[in-house]
């Protein structure tokens, strides 16, 4: 785009992305009849060929083979990565297909504080005070939930979990988006068309069988797996790391007005406080961030 600056291109193009992310469930929604794990394998599968298809025009067919056959620890992380990103799909797609958004979008919110423990707890990153008070009122906001409903909101947690630990794991590999998305896939094909074989042993698979926008819906959601990472990939480049982190908010906010909004979703009281609570937080910890930038930057002029 000749004449946009690189910054606005930049954030325009995450932002994209988590709007992307924010309207998955609009997308999974289409197929909350069929099974979640067969939901799952087609998605695995349909990501699989069309990222194939991206690293063949690019060329970069090659970087595959390099890493299966001379790179063995960073195969090991990627199939650990997998899994972990796999259980984090299979969770949001049941969730989606059992009104369960606004819990969904409640562990997108999290996970931003999630990652943070994650620093600490492996990376041996050391927290200021601020963060460690968002984190605080963040986690005051769960236990509402908690002694509130008498349940653990385990999909949030879940999705925070699985998602905080492939971003941990994919962190430490220095393996492109798209590259690792298509080895992570790869790990996973076998799997999932074992599985969508035996249902179609047994005569209950929904791809051939069922009606055509199921099979249209099935390989969108394959589809879709790559292209908003592909704009996050591009945008995240351009942007600084603190308008990164408000950015990041678009994707479970879409997901939350959607559930309530569109589906229906209940939002109760307890809901409502947790949540309040957790924005406060994600604001504390926004700001912190913003204002550690700039003194970093300031430092550097100086």
């Amino acid at each position: 785009m000749d004449g946009v600056p690189v910054h606005l291109l930049g954030g325009m193009q995450a932002a994209m992305a988590f709007l992307i992310w924010g309207v998955f469930p609009l997308m999974f929604k289409q197929v909350e009849n069929i099974a979640a794990l067969e939901v799952l394998a087609h998605r695995i599968i349909w990501a699989l060929v069309f990222v194939m298809l991206l690293l063949a025009v690019r060329g970069r067919l090659g970087t595959l083979k390099e890493i299966f056959i001379e790179n063995r620890k960073t195969l090991y992380m990627l199939l650990l990565s997998a899994l972990f990103v796999s259980v984090n799909w299979l969770v949001f797609i049941w969730a989606v297909a059992n009104e369960k958004v606004i819990e969904a979008s409640l562990g997108y919110f999290i996970n931003p504080l999630f990652n943070v423990l994650l620093g600490v707890k492996f990376l041996g990153e050391r927290l200021r005070l601020v963060q460690w008070t968002a984190v605080a009122i963040a986690l005051t906001g769960v236990l509402v939930l908690i002694f509130s409903h008498g349940i653990v909101p385990w999909v949030a947690l879940a999705l925070a979990l699985t998602f905080g630990l492939y971003g941990l794991i994919r962190k430490q590999t220095k393996i492109g988006p798209v590259t690792g998305l298509a080895i992570e896939t790869l790990l996973l094909f076998p799997v999932a068309v074992g599985y969508i074989l035996f249902l179609f042993s047994y005569g209950d698979e929904s791809f051939i069988t069922g009606e055509p926008s199921a099979r249209f819906w099935l390989v969108f959601v394959g589809i879709m797996t790559t292209i908003p990472l592909m704009l996050f990939a591009a945008g995240a480049r351009k942007i600084r790391l603190s308008t990164l982190g408000i950015i990041t908010y678009i994707g479970p906010t879409v997901q939350f007005l959607i559930a309530v909004y569109l589906f229906g979703e209940i939002f109760t009281q307890a809901y409502q406080v947790a949540f309040t609570a957790i924005w406060i937080a994600l604001a504390i910890y926004a700001f912190d961030l913003y204002r550690h930038e700039r003194q970093i930057v300031v430092a550097e002029v100086v």
